[in-house]
């Protein structure tokens, strides 16, 4: 005589049964969330992730943060070769066990490191992240500053970094993040992702994004072209007219006058600006003249696009007024005020103009800093961008 299992005691049989090799990962980890690992269990959002990535069979591609490997698996089995580049030995371990003795083996590289601390990347095709919050736009620039950026980029974001990197002009969420991706990149949101599909669940929900570097790249100077920026957006709902008007601003942009003078005269330094209430004056001039041509005192950053923040940036370099700001080479406290910052530039100003020698020594540790102004190289050492 048989028995018929009941229905109840087939269920708890069957949650007994041998996990699948992520799910044991999963289990065994004790997952750091202060570096982002929120790993994605949902397989059908995994697999759309990678369908979006577009990969061809001869690519190689980079994964940043493979975690158990559940996203790197899938881009296995399309991908010539996949880079997989991960912070925590531990999750390395583990991925490199999951593909021992599969026919996929061979083509994974697992490099253990931290992305934005590595000098030099490896060349490929596509990137794909389920990225670390704490760096999303870390991320974002250093793939956009390479000489040779990916062809696509499939990133996971917190979703309000995402609607802000894919916001418009006149969007709410338009701000200098919007203007600078997009400047350089086309990007588009892809999807949304509750905070449910992963494990652990983040405190927030998440949104894919799609990043297709523009090529060629444009012909601009990034450090000035976020100098810009950082003064429009600091108040991006004021006219321009008011921001250019404030005291603060004013300073700012009558240093880097001086300074880019400095570096462009002849060796002894003389200069047709006889004092600094010259120099007050006609930057007040020069910043009046531009609003007012081109017609931008009364509008906001919030509504220009890259094609007028261009203009304006054009307009300004006529009248020679530059927007880097005052830069180091290098690192310094995040906390050191702008006063600190000018005042050391300065001194080096004056000790280049009366010094013997066309620049300091190339041992100096403000070498880079002079060459840079010198020859307009500037970059905005934070983001890691030396676009020029």
């Amino acid at each position: 005589m048989s028995h018929r299992m009941p229905k109840s005691a087939r269920k708890q049989l069957g949650s007994r049964k041998t996990p699948s090799a992520a799910n044991q990962i999963n289990r065994v980890f004790k997952f750091n969330t202060n570096l982002g690992q929120h790993i994605l269990k949902n397989p059908q959002i995994a697999q759309a992730i990678v369908d979006k990535a577009e990969i061809r069979p001869s690519d190689v591609v980079l994964e940043i943060g493979p975690g158990t490997g559940n996203l790197t698996m899938r881009i296995l089995e399309k991908a010539r070769k996949v880079i997989a580049i991960e912070v925590d030995p531990r999750m390395a371990g583990e991925l490199l066990k999951r593909v021992q003795g599969t026919p996929v083996e061979k083509k994974l590289e697992i490099t253990v490191g931290d992305f934005m601390k590595m000098k030099e990347l490896p060349y490929f095709d596509v990137c794909i992240s389920n990225t670390p919050y704490q760096i999303s736009s870390g991320i974002v620039f250093r793939l956009l500053e390479m000489e040779h950026p990916p062809r696509i980029a499939v990133l996971m974001f917190q979703r309000e970094f995402a609607m802000n990197l894919t916001a418009r002009p006149g969007d709410n969420l338009y701000n200098r993040l919007s203007a600078n991706a997009q400047m350089w990149a086309n990007v588009k949101h892809v999807m949304k992702v509750g905070k449910n599909n992963f494990r652990p669940p983040p405190k927030v929900e998440s949104s894919v994004v799609k990043v297709i570097p523009k090529i060629p790249r444009p012909n601009l100077n990034y450090s000035e072209w976020d100098g810009l920026l950082r003064l429009c957006f600091n108040r991006k709902n004021k006219t321009l007219g008011a921001i250019f008007r404030n005291k603060k601003i004013t300073a700012i942009l009558e240093e880097n006058y001086k300074r880019y003078l400095a570096y462009t005269t002849e060796q002894n330094g003389d200069m047709s600006i006889e004092s600094n209430n010259d120099v007050e004056s006609l930057v007040k001039q020069n910043v009046n003249k531009v609003l007012t041509e081109t017609g931008f005192a009364e509008q906001r950053a919030s509504k220009m696009d890259q094609v007028a923040f261009l203009k304006l940036l054009y307009a300004f370099h006529q009248v020679d007024i530059r927007f880097p700001f005052p830069l180091s080479s290098t690192k310094t406290n995040k906390s050191s005020t702008l006063t600190t910052q000018t005042n050391k530039m300065n001194s080096k100003i004056s000790a280049t103009q009366n010094s013997t020698t066309d620049a300091p020594s190339q041992d100096d540790e403000d070498y880079n800093t002079w060459w840079n102004y010198v020859h307009g190289n500037f970059y905005h050492e934070n983001n890691m961008c030396t676009i020029a």
